[in-house]
């Protein structure tokens, strides 16, 4: 069929694909339980959990796979190419690390050495990478004027994926971590296996993109406010098994929704493409300034569970943290997307002046959780998610602005390996060891003390971090003056 190989559908593929593969988010459901099984302390589980993030973020082989096969006109010339070869790829890698994951926690095997936990932690995150490129990427080449957008909804998706697996792990496995990891190897690889080849790259510009990328933007926010009712009447009410499999039964027409935009959307055609010139020299140097901005964000979606058990929050409100996480996630990509298209478009505003609110806001988020005061985690969460998110919308999206498109992948994913790397500093080094120096024998603790201090630090970091993106926004001003000017004149 025709409508099978429009853009809209590649978008709306993009969008199931996405809203499915959050796991990585949702490492608090079974965090406890690896845990327990393999008898970890919390700085072996925060090294554990670090391997998860470095897959997630060392996506420079994804990155030059994507060009290889999917970069031409289309990526569609040959079988064995287009982004749905890299989306297998990561498939592959999903399935065989949350497989032995399962396996390795749930007593089919015995505990496998750390360094073998890792290994597979590892493959379970370096999967994201793969499914990221070949998604946002080809969004970007979709949708180019309106490429913060484009981003912001796949990678909002992403984001309130994890809500979404979280119903899942509520329904079909009943409060059993074990059966998650399990679900979590089957689910998702069977949704991704029939989507994959619908995710396809048309070099074009559609008349009416604004209008109906806001039609995605709108499907995607009642889905939120839906998701986040539920979550607060779980938590606040409690809701029987019945009630939890109608909520997402009604959840699933809304996912499928974005086909009927696309449906709408593949009866307007018109073609555009935007080319800018920048200094080689000036763009390499501006990766260093967008490196570091992610790290105290990952470290605290990391370590959310350990946070919310250390002030004896039970373990409804400690799923329902992790569900809210991908909500405050999700509206920070979708809304930094969104938000800074308009005023660019606008206004003239660089996207780095948005990263740099951004990273404000992180560090009021971890100030907030230092103070331990009644609610300071909810409300911590929420500025530091929604920080976090705009992230993950920001740096992809500039980008492929000054950088151009055809090794988009490749590049982001250099900048995103220093996330990672934070990471670890910050799970291990920072949170880690001040956790287990001052923790009981059986690596418990209770009260603020447990967390004060680290959290202290990553607040002193992300003001760092947003000095330095406020450096990328006065670098920038004159290139993002001339990118308005040339789409005016356009």
């Amino acid at each position: 069929m025709e409508i099978a190989n429009a853009k809209w559908v590649a978008a709306a593929a993009g969008i199931w694909i996405e809203s499915f593969i959050g796991a990585s988010y949702t490492f608090g459901i079974y965090s406890s339980l690896l845990k327990t099984s393999q008898s970890y302390d919390q700085s072996t589980l925060d090294t554990v959990c670090v391997y998860k993030d470095i897959g997630a973020n060392a996506g420079i082989l994804s990155g030059l796979f994507y060009t290889a096969v999917a970069s031409g006109r289309n990526g569609n010339g040959r079988f064995f190419s287009g982004p749905w070869v890299v989306i297998f790829v990561g498939l592959l890698q999903w399935f065989v690390g949350y497989g032995f994951i399962w396996m390795a926690a749930s007593g089919v095997i015995e505990p496998p050495p750390v360094a073998v936990m890792c290994l597979f932690m590892f493959f379970a995150g370096h999967c994201q990478p793969f499914f990221n490129t070949a998604i946002v990427v080809t969004a970007v080449r979709n949708f180019s004027d309106y490429g913060g957008t484009a981003v912001g909804i796949m990678k909002g998706y992403l984001g309130l994926s994890g809500a979404i697996l979280v119903q899942m792990y509520h329904i079909f496995c009943e409060g059993d971590p074990a059966n998650y990891l399990l679900l979590l190897a089957v689910v998702p690889s069977i949704l991704i296996l029939t989507m994959m080849p619908l995710v396809r790259a048309y070099d074009t510009v559609l008349a009416g993109h604004k209008k109906y990328l806001n039609g995605l933007s709108s499907i995607s926010l009642i889905i939120v406010t839906y998701l986040m009712f539920v979550i607060l009447v779980e938590n606040v009410f409690g809701m029987p098994r019945s009630m939890k499999i109608c909520s997402f039964t009604l959840l699933v027409p809304l996912l499928v929704s974005p086909l009927l935009i696309a449906v709408r959307a593949h009866r307007e055609e018109k073609e555009r493409l935007v080319s800018l010139d920048f200094s080689v020299i000036e763009r390499t140097n501006l990766l260093d300034t967008l490196k570091p901005n992610t790290s105290p964000g990952l470290a605290t979606i990391n370590n959310i569970r350990q946070v919310g058990e250390s002030f004896r929050y039970s373990t409804v409100q400690l799923n329902s943290l992790v569900s809210l996480w991908s909500i405050w996630s999700f509206l920070g990509r979708f809304g930094a997307g969104y938000i800074s298209d308009a005023y660019l478009h606008s206004h003239g505003w660089p996207r780095p002046a948005f990263m740099t609110i951004s990273l404000v806001l992180m560090a009021i988020g971890h100030i907030v959780v230092a103070s331990g005061l009644l609610g300071s985690l909810y409300i911590g969460s929420l500025l530091v998610g929604l920080s976090y998110g705009s992230q993950w919308a920001l740096m992809p999206t500039i980008t492929s602005e000054i950088f151009g498109i055809l090794h988009m992948g490749t590049i982001f994913y250099t900048v995103a390996i220093a996330s990672p790397v934070g990471s670890y500093f910050f799970s291990v080094k920072v949170i880690g060891y001040f956790y287990d120096k001052v923790a009981s024998e059986d690596h418990s603790c209770y009260g603020n003390h447990c967390f004060s201090t680290s959290f202290v630090i990553m607040a002193v970091m992300s003001m760092l971090g947003s000095l330095m993106a406020f450096v990328l926004f006065l670098r920038t001003k004159k290139f993002y003056a001339t990118l308005v000017a040339k789409r005016i004149l356009k």
